[in-house]
């Protein structure tokens, strides 16, 4: 059960990083160093530490 817990919030922490970083301008994402390509893995970082 503790498992299933854990993932879920993975999950979404996994999927707010996502619609956060979508949600900024591409000029934002320049500032902080990020090409849109990359959210995805930031996001899989933030998640679970590391890229799957």
């Amino acid at each position: 059960m503790a498992g299933m817990q854990e993932n879920r919030a993975r999950n979404a922490v996994y999927r707010q990083t996502i619609r956060e970083l979508n949600s900024l301008t591409e000029r934002d994402l320049s500032d902080l160093g990020i090409h849109r390509s990359m959210i995805r893995r930031i996001a899989l970082e933030a998640a679970y530490g590391t890229a799957k």
